[in-house]
């Protein structure tokens, strides 16, 4: 995972989270939205608290058997950082708690806006069963970690998004078992071979049942429950970004907008996806000729690569020099200039060393 900037749990409102006016769909702002490291291209992670009925009651007396899911937001987005989410809670609770006719956990993209915010407004309320009962946490690994993991230069060991992915998942999952929640079965949605990746996590964690899944969103209640919780809070990471670029927040684009305009629920970036035509739009109007975008923005990606790189964007070439190999590095290459002087140079640099004299002088 991309370094972490703010690890904590939170049992009381956080402080430094941004009160937005925004849309019906998008009003509540969880407590993993951390403005500070949002706004300075820092990655971090959120735990809540555990619930007391899942922790051990004695050095022998684990708490309940949980089943714990593992979901992502926003892995193909240009714009806002990629969440994970986990979420844990009693195994024989699972389906009772979360297929509930009040709640109905679902995978978050077929969720609306606001019933998903509804959803994790009740998840963090202290006075409802599903806080009682349950536990989740958040990664939020920033545009600007994803691109230099993504960046490095060559020759250097790589960092691609899906080892950024397990590294993320696997301090999660290593967080809620430090915290003491007697975990034995871990459920991960994958957008690729399910196998490779439930066997690396199988080696990180022995003791644990784990199942890798495509579509396990809509399979494992768990998992749908780390699936909102990781879409909620990158919709709001994303309100919290635009707004300090100086956009108007969606409540008010709203406002603006004729009635029936669904579009509203999104900032004037959109959903941040390249395939977006909002989202392609704000870029060039906001490009900064040298320096592109904020922290908002992963440069690794080739919409923003090729933008910058386009002439008539107006963004400007930089060429870098390229670091020589002093392995490979001669000394004389010190005195030598380059280029076509190179070889009347090398005999001036011989004759300062000393008159050459050939064979017949022995």
């Amino acid at each position: 995972m991309a370094p972490t900037d703010d690890s904590r749990d939170d049992s009381q409102a956080p402080e430094d989270a941004v009160a937005l006016d925004l849309s019906a769909g998008t009003n509540f702002v969880p407590p993993s939205v951390i403005t500070p490291s949002l706004l300075s291209g820092a990655s971090y992670t959120h735990f809540s608290p555990v619930p007391p009925a899942l922790l051990p009651t004695g050095p022998n007396a684990p708490g309940p058997a949980c089943c714990l899911g593992v979901d992502e937001a926003g892995r193909g987005p240009v714009l806002g950082p990629m969440v994970y989410g986990v979420f844990y809670l009693p195994a024989a609770q699972a389906d009772a708690l979360l297929r509930a006719r009040a709640h109905r956990f679902d995978d978050s993209k077929v969720l609306s806006p606001a019933f998903r915010a509804a959803l994790m407004a009740t998840l963090c309320a202290p006075s409802t069963p599903l806080h009682a009962a349950c536990g989740w946490a958040t990664a939020a690994l920033s545009a600007r970690d994803i691109g230099a993991g993504m960046l490095r230069p060559a020759g250097a060991a790589g960092h691609n998004l899906n080892a950024q992915a397990l590294d993320a998942t696997a301090a999660l999952v290593r967080g809620v078992l430090d915290r003491g929640v007697n975990v034995r079965a871990v459920f991960v949605d994958t957008v690729g071979p399910p196998a490779a990746y439930q066997r690396k996590l199988e080696r990180l964690f022995p003791g644990v049942e784990v199942t890798v899944a495509k579509k396990a969103d809509s399979l494992y209640p768990c998992v749908s429950a780390a699936s909102v919780c990781a879409k909620v809070t990158r919709d709001v990471a994303l309100e919290v970004l635009y707004a300090h670029r100086g956009g108007r927040p969606a409540g008010a684009e709203a406002e603006a907008e004729e009635e029936g305009a669904g579009e509203a629920e999104e900032p004037g970036w959109g959903s941040g996806y390249p395939s977006d035509g909002r989202c392609v739009a704000w870029m060039r109007r906001n490009m900064h000729p040298v320096f592109g975008w904020g922290p908002e923005c992963r440069f690794s990606w080739g919409t923003a690569k090729d933008m910058l790189e386009a002439k008539a964007n107006g963004g400007v070439k930089v060429e870098w020099p390229v670091d020589d190999d002093d392995e490979n590095g001669r000394m004389t290459d010190f005195f030598v200039a380059g280029g076509d002087e190179r070889e009347k140079d090398a005999d001036e640099l011989g004759a300062w060393f000393g008159t050459p004299v050939g064979l017949e002088a022995f």
